[in-house]
């Protein structure tokens, strides 16, 4: 099968992870043959806050909109292999557990996980509170991988977007790819 990966971007706050990712994937384009973007239009708003700009505008990828169910990856014969959520809210974390598809992010994972796929979900959200600890778990025992957007320090990071690259590293790392990152005790 080939390489083919759907990054999802929602409304929560983390705007610099899926930047970073989309940026480390670029780079790393010889290893995947798709890579399409769903961007709610929270998200829009909050990379806009966040980062002070509109540069998701500018990535030479395919966007698709939350109400196109016909993206290929609404399908498990469009053969997506992995799905990634960054970051990932709380609201969308719960409708997937819910087993709710009412839009394109929360269609594409209910058909990656049925296909057994990879679904990463880059949670950002603190404190959690008892429902989206029980709604991990259902996500994780339906098969989807739960990666907290919980940075590490051991390479000392410098700056936000250095602090940024540890969890994508970490996920990119969860999805599959080659890369060359800080490695404990290397």
């Amino acid at each position: 099968m080939e390489n083919k990966i759907v990054i999802c971007i929602t409304g929560a706050s983390g705007s610099v992870y899926a930047k970073v990712l989309l940026d480390k994937l670029l780079t790393l384009n010889k290893q995947y043959t798709a890579l399409s973007v769903v961007m709610t239009t929270n998200a829009r708003e909050v990379w806009q806050t966040e980062l002070g700009n509109d540069d998701y505008k500018n990535y030479p990828v395919k966007f698709y909109e939350q109400t196109d169910f016909m993206a290929p990856f609404a399908s498990g014969s469009g053969q997506y292999n992995t799905m990634i959520i960054v970051p990932c809210s709380m609201g969308t974390l719960g409708r997937i557990a819910g087993g709710v598809s009412n839009d394109l992010i929360t269609r594409a994972a209910d058909v990656v996980l049925k296909e057994r796929r990879k679904l990463i979900c880059v949670v950002r959200e603190t404190p959690y509170n008892l429902i989206h600890i029980r709604n991990m778990e259902t996500v994780t025992l339906a098969g989807g991988i739960i990666c907290p957007a919980t940075p590490s320090f051991y390479s000392r990071p410098a700056t936000i977007e250095e602090v940024a690259a540890t969890v994508v590293d970490r996920v990119l790392d969860i999805a599959g790819f080659d890369i060359s990152t800080f490695r404990w005790g290397k």
